[in-house]
C-alpha cells in the first residue's frame, strides 16, 4: 500500500485534473515480441491518441533495434543536464516516439529527494501532451517488475498466438500475479482469425484461473479491434482518472525506498 508520501506529488495530481494520459505497462510475448508490442503501439495511436514509449526493456529486449534506433541517452540523464525531456524523444513514425527509460527503472529506488523529484518532473512534461503512455517492459523481467511496472494503473499483455506466445503469456501472467498485479487485459497478436484468437485466449483464460487465480481481460485482437477504447474501461479500477491522477503518485512513493514487495494496488 501507498502511505502518507503520496502527498509528494500533490503538484503533479492538480496537473493532471484536466487531461490526464492513460497509462499502461506492456509486456509482449512470443519469436516477434517486439513487432508484437510495437503493432500494439500503433493500433493505439491509429484511434487518435498521442503514444509515447517508455522503453525500460534493457538490451536486445529494448524496441531500439527493431525501430533501427540508436539506444540513445535514458531518462536518467535528465538529472545530470545533458538532455531536457524533449531532446530524449526519438521519433517514431505513427506515434510520438520513444525514450529509453532502462537506467531511469533501476536508479528511481535509490535517488534521494531532490533526484526523485527532477526525475518525476520530467516525466511530468513529457506525459504534458500525451494520450498514452506505454511502459515497454521485457518479458524476461516480469518476476521484478520495476517501479514504472508498480506504479502503472493498468497492465497490458499482448499474447503472441502461438505455442511460444502463450508459454510467454503464462509464464508473465503468473509471475506479476506473484508480484500481486490485479486483474490483467489480455490482447492477442497474429490470429489467423477472429476465432483462433478468441480460442487461444479462452485457453490462456483457463489455464490460468486454473493454476494462478488471477482475472484476465479480453482487450481483443491487436491487428482488428480498439485497443484504445478497451483500455479507457479497466476492469480493475473503479475511477479510471483517478487511476491516472495515482500513477506518479505512486511513482514517487515507490521510489522513496526500495521497491517493495508488497501487492500492485488494485
Amino acid at each position: 500500500m501507498i502511505d502518507a508520501r503520496e502527498d509528494q506529488a500533490a503538484g503533479l495530481r492538480r496537473l493532471f485534473r484536466r487531461a490526464p494520459p492513460t497509462v499502461v505497462a506492456m509486456y509482449a510475448t512470443g519469436r516477434h515480441g517486439a513487432h508484437n508490442a510495437l503493432r500494439a503501439a500503433h493500433c493505439i495511436a491509429g484511434r487518435s491518441e498521442r503514444v509515447i514509449l517508455l522503453d525500460e526493456a534493457p538490451g536486445e529486449a529494448s524496441l531500439a533495434a527493431r525501430l533501427d534506433l540508436p539506444q540513445g541517452p535514458d531518462l536518467l540523464s535528465v538529472l545530470d543536464g545533458r538532455c531536457t525531456p524533449a531532446e530524449l524523444l526519438q521519433p517514431v513514425p505513427g506515434l510520438l516516439g520513444r525514450i529509453a527509460t532502462s537506467a531511469a527503472a533501476l536508479a528511481l529506488p535509490l535517488l534521494d529527494a531532490e533526484r526523485r523529484e527532477a526525475l518525476l518532473g520530467a516525466i511530468r512534461q513529457i506525459q504534458r501532451h500525451t494520450g498514452f503512455v506505454l511502459i515497454h517492459a521485457a518479458a524476461q523481467g516480469a518476476d521484478d517488475p520495476s517501479p514504472f511496472v508498480y506504479a502503472a494503473p493498468r497492465r497490458l499483455v499482448v499474447a503472441e498466438a502461438s505455442a511460444t506466445g502463450a508459454t510467454e503469456a503464462y509464464r508473465v501472467i503468473k509471475q506479476l500475479a506473484a508480484a500481486g498485479a490485479g486483474s490483467l487485459h489480455v490482447a492477442v497478436a497474429r490470429a489467423k482469425s477472429r476465432a483462433e484468437a478468441a480460442a487461444f485466449f479462452d485457453s490462456l483464460d483457463a489455464l490460468v484461473r486454473r493454476h494462478v487465480g488471477a482475472a484476465l481481460a479480453w482487450l481483443g485482437e491487436v491487428e482488428r479491434d480498439d485497443l484504445a477504447g478497451g483500455l479507457a474501461h479497466p476492469v480493475a479500477e473503479s475511477s479510471p482518472r483517478e487511476a491516472e491522477h495515482a500513477f506518479l503518485r505512486r511513482l514517487s512513493a515507490l521510489g522513496a525506498a526500495s521497491v517493495p514487495r508488497a501487492p500492485m494496488r488494485r
